[in-house]
């Protein structure tokens, strides 16, 4: 029997579905590639019906999302766990809250929270057996797709089937809507000088036989490129993107090493050009698994070797690390830093590296500084901090004293600002820095 036959009943228009949510629940929706663009749109249009509705969600790969523009708050709460371009200044106007959550806490939060009530989704058609992918960013939704008591989706024939425990049957779905939509894309970025220094640093920490997580964005992509002489690579990392295809089609990411998901690179979301998505599309080397197990750093610590790659905002003379906070304002998201951090450190042989550009506003500021700036806060504590790269070096923060952090940082500063961290060095410590 076809699946429309015996699930048409279940068929109605995105906007019928979202006229289904009541004043006073809570939502929780698909981010990044899996966002369901047309729940959502419909959700705005719809928006005048509802009142005290709470709306989680996270990154969005739009400039602009129409649920969270402004007037929407009167009708729906947006709650943010990471913060990009289209939520920072709801944010920033006091129209819409973050919340700070390490990103494998994010489900337990929601549940602790009192749950979902609405789970709005993106499936792909279904298969001979009746089940549908969730496609390239799933990360919270096997939390709650059992345990909702509304799930919204939208089929679209253009979302990659990825595998792993991303598969929602037909009989799970209370409401389909039918909507193909291209699938939204990520530039892959333009890789500076400076960054292409950071990837080679931070290369040269990578031994053949690790597993990596690697972002997005210029550094992780800088990184890559000094990878492909590396063999037996594992992926075990939140994000991917781009960069991986040319290491996994190379055979340099063949996951033969690892000592959990052997043969398998592992993710809980994907993000980037057309090409990544084909890439996923039914390929069984590439899992994607929930962030409550991607992001565990139990987990992660159970693969020997992990090395985790991260950025950041500011790094103090300490080793502390704001990766959130700019000017006062909350940018972007706790995100996955810390728990990969964190499962690095704990993993046998792992190694945990904050990579960063020494400056930021064209050279005006740098980004070692003495003190995290007032308003800041702390993502990752200088426990837990083992290596920073600059663009002039590799410092090593693991084991070291005070005086030894400082010094280390103060080396692979910005040589313009190397002067006023040497003077705050002498009055820190009463002694000239050597």
């Amino acid at each position: 029997m076809n699946w429309k036959d015996r699930f048409s009943g279940r068929l109605l228009s995105a906007d019928e579905a979202v006229r289904q949510i009541r004043s006073g629940e809570t939502i929780s929706i698909a981010h990044v590639g899996s966002e369901p663009y047309a729940l959502v749109d419909a959700l705005a249009r719809n928006a005048d019906a509802l009142t005290d509705v709470d709306m989680h969600f996270m990154l969005s790969l739009r400039k602009e999302e129409p649920h969270i523009a402004k007037g929407m708050e009167k009708h729906l709460r947006f709650f943010g766990y990471f913060l990009g371009g289209s939520t920072r200044g709801a944010v920033a106007e006091s129209r819409a809250e973050y919340l700070p959550c390490f990103f494998h806490l994010y489900p337990r939060m929601l549940r602790e929270r009192g749950g979902v009530d609405v789970l709005l989704i993106s499936v792909s058609e279904p298969d001979a057996h009746g089940y549908c992918s969730m496609g390239p960013g799933i990360d919270h939704l096997p939390a709650f797709r059992d345990s909702a008591k509304l799930v919204i989706a939208q089929m679209n024939r253009n979302l990659p089937r990825v595998m792993g425990d991303s598969f929602i049957h037909l009989r799970d779905i209370d409401i389909i809507v039918e909507e193909d939509r291209p699938m939204p894309t990520l530039a892959p970025p333009t890789i500076t000088e400076v960054e292409q220094k950071i990837g080679e640093y931070c290369a040269s920490l990578v031994q053949d036989g690790d597993t990596i997580q690697l972002g997005i964005g210029g550094i992780p992509d800088a990184v890559v490129t000094f990878l492909k002489d590396k063999k037996d690579l594992g992926l075990h990392t939140e994000m991917a993107a781009d960069g991986i295809i040319d290491l996994i089609e190379t055979g340099v990411i063949n996951n033969k090493k690892k000592t959990l998901h052997r043969g398998k690179s592992i993710a809980t979301f994907a993000a980037g050009t057309q090409r990544l998505y084909d890439f996923l599309d039914n390929n069984p080397c590439f899992e994607l698994h929930g962030v409550e197990h991607v992001n565990n750093p139990y987990v992660i610590a159970q693969n020997d070797n992990m090395v985790s790659i991260n950025s950041a905002i500011q790094v103090d003379l300490m080793g502390q690390v704001n990766a959130e906070v700019v000017k006062g304002m909350q940018f972007s998201g706790v995100g996955g830093q810390v728990d990969f951090i964190r499962g690095a450190t704990m993993s046998k042989g792992g190694r945990a590296i904050i990579a960063l550009p020494s400056t930021a506003a064209g050279g005006k500021i740098s980004k070692i500084v003495p003190f995290i700036d007032h308003g800041a806060v702390v993502t990752t504590p200088r426990t837990e901090i083992d290596y920073v790269v600059t663009e002039y070096g590799i410092a090593k923060l693991w084991g070291r004293s005070l005086k030894e952090r400082a010094r280390e940082l103060i080396s692979i500063a910005h040589p313009d600002f190397r002067p006023m961290l040497a003077e705050e060095y002498e009055k820190r410590f009463g002694r000239p820095l050597d």
